[in-house]
């Protein structure tokens, strides 16, 4: 060991493949074997969760070579994004400097380890060449629709000064600085997964080879909810609010009705001082469904009420907390006797609890501090009663349909993915905003939209948005004088396709050449952390499925196996002003008390 050099190590291995020929394709082997590990994020210096996840991917790949087939197991790196921003500023370096130098530290370590990776494929997001086509997706997906900006409340991270998706705010927090997330009206751009709720959720039967783990938090998030909408009509100019809700059965319990603080009805009170101060309270402390279910309950009585579709009976209208604008119609009927968090919310604002749902017959229940969510049979309902709640629920939209105050509905808890993140260290949104007021794409033959080296990031702000000449360009077709977006793309769309390019990483006419890919695809063994079961794996099964018909992909599910390998973990350390360090450079002090 004395003697032991690893670039000899690595010479030794490199000379080895190349003289055994692993790496030429071998098209004339009828069994193909696609292993893919998911690419590093260039921090540095690999770690022992690296070397977990390639060891494994490189022990599949030479069996499978060893029996015959043709292995493509190629290496990649997920090269933009909010730390390298971040590292830079801290250690005044470029974010282009700061990656490539953690590229080539890694990579010289990765070759040290004696992988039977086919270098010749590797890829880097960053790179002009790789993000172009990037820039070609997205031209795509928006002239087909799917790409679209509008106006509307987002996710923001005060300490990343950025916006955050959905399936990035954790527990109401930023999912890399941890902050408080607040909410914030701006124009985005969005892409429209939702388009593909329902086949995203059915096709998750035929992943078979996926965890059931895996499956189920997918499942949840894209959160099929059935149920109905009904209008109650209103005491203002006999306005119509519509509600959704997934317990219609429970309506003759309804005691209040609690809109988002976004709502449009709120437009008839904007103005008063209360509701301001409310909304701001509420806003900024909102974060998503999951979050907002779990923080204190907080409500803004409403100078107006609606009439009970079944009753002669006014309902008081509020504004909540906890109710999301992008969720259903942006308000709900509360009933506390039979939903947590409707109940929390009658006992604070003092209104009625009033039981509709037993578990036995034409028998009334006492609620205390839990709301009864089980089965049973209605009661206090005139003409449910004594139905079984399934029952009910058929006959109560029944009802509602032919009274024509309501429909059966179907949504999904998944929302569009909000793309546009404010930061320089990204992939460059291919639009101009011409000074006739028209968003028109960059055309294909001036990509890639590269980003400028000279930046400054002393400013707080968007550094694009700042750049003194950047972003002032001119329409090529017209000649008239244009604003470029400033917004980049979410990294995690660098993710969401880097497995059909590594296919054919060298095609410089399309984003990657479909013989090719449709040879490849689907990857058969993925390996990769269970933290990415919701962003990374959805977004990618999202994109294969928008490509699909556009590149004619034979497969429509992009991971046939896949394998979450765990975490290896260890004490990790910072200093104050937030540096990565190594434990053997930290020193433990023990401190002895002694008493008299």
């Amino acid at each position: 060991m004395e003697n032991y050099n690893p670039l000899v190590v690595e010479s030794k291995w490199q000379s080895f493949f190349e003289k055994n020929q692993v790496f030429k394709t071998k098209k004339h082997l009828v069994k193909k074997f696609y292993c893919l590990e998911m690419f590093p994020y260039p921090s540095g210096n690999i770690h022992m969760g690296h070397v977990r996840n390639y060891t494994l991917g490189d022990i599949i790949a030479n069996f499978k070579r060893l029996n015959g087939y043709n292995v493509l197991h190629p290496m990649g790196w997920d090269a933009f994004g909010l730390p390298a921003e971040n590292a830079a500023i801290q250690n005044n370096l470029h974010p282009k400097d700061w990656t490539l130098k953690n590229i080539s530290t890694m990579k010289k370590q990765l070759k040290c380890l004696g992988l039977s990776i086919d270098w010749d494929k590797e890829i880097s997001t960053c790179d002009s060449s790789y993000y172009k086509h990037q820039q070609i997706l997205f031209s795509l997906l928006f002239k087909k629709g799917i790409a679209y900006k509008k106006k509307s409340y987002v996710n923001w991270d005060p300490i990343d000064n950025t916006v955050l998706a959905n399936e990035q705010v954790i527990d109401g927090r930023g999912w890399r600085s941890g902050a408080i997330v607040e909410k914030k009206e701006l124009n985005q751009w969005f892409l429209n997964i939702t388009k593909y709720s329902d086949q995203l959720l059915r096709s998750l039967d035929d992943l078979k080879g996926w965890p059931e783990k895996v499956r189920l938090m997918q499942k949840n998030w894209i959160g099929k909810s059935v149920g109905c909408e009904v209008d109650f009509i209103s005491n203002f100019k006999n306005t119509k609010i519509k509600i959704f809700t997934t317990r219609p059965d429970t309506i003759f319990g309804a005691s209040f009705i609690a809109i988002a603080p976004d709502h449009p009805f709120t437009e008839y009170f904007k103005n008063e001082k209360n509701f301001q101060d409310f909304k701001e309270l509420a806003l900024k402390n909102i974060g998503t469904e999951s979050s907002s279910s779990k923080n204190e309950k907080l409500g803004f009585k409403t100078p107006f009420f609606v009439s009970h579709p079944f009753l002669n009976k006014k309902i008081p209208i509020y504004v909540a907390n906890f109710i999301l604008m992008d969720y259903g119609t942006g308000a709900i009927f509360g009933c506390p006797a039979h939903d947590q968090r409707d109940l929390e919310f009658a006992k604070k604002y003092n209104l009625e609890v009033i039981p509709v749902v037993s578990p036995n017959k034409s028998k009334s229940i006492i609620i205390n501090d839990q709301a009864y969510i089980d089965d049973g049979y209605i009661i206090n309902s005139d003409f449910l009663n004594d139905l079984s709640v399934e029952d009910a629920k058929k006959n109560i939209i029944q009802r509602i349909e032919e009274e024509e105050i309501g429909n059966s509905k179907t949504i999904y808890r998944l929302k569009d993915w909000g793309i546009s993140r404010q930061r320089y260290w990204g992939c460059p949104i291919p639009v101009m905003y011409r000074e006739d007021g028209k968003v028109v794409l960059v055309p294909e033959k001036d990509l890639p939209i590269e980003l400028p080296k000279d930046i400054d990031f002393s400013k707080p702000g968007n550094p694009l948005e700042n750049h003194p000449t950047w972003k002032y360009t001119k329409c090529p077709e017209t000649g008239m004088k244009a604003i470029r977006e400033t917004d980049t793309l979410d990294t995690f769309v660098d993710s969401s396709w880097y497995f059909l390019r590594f296919c054919s990483p060298k095609e410089n006419d399309r984003p990657f050449n479909i013989n090719e890919a449709n040879y490849w695809m689907p990857v058969d063994q993925y390996i990769g952390g269970v933290e990415h079961a919701i962003l990374h794996l959805l977004y990618s099964r999202f994109f294969t499925l928008a490509l699909q018909d556009e590149f004619k992909l034979k497969v429509s599910e992009p991971f046939k196996n896949l394998f979450t390998q765990g975490m290896v973990c260890h004490p990790t350390f910072k200093t104050e002003k937030g540096k990565w360090v190594f434990p053997k450079e930290v020193i433990e002090k023990k401190w002895i008390l002694f008493f008299r």
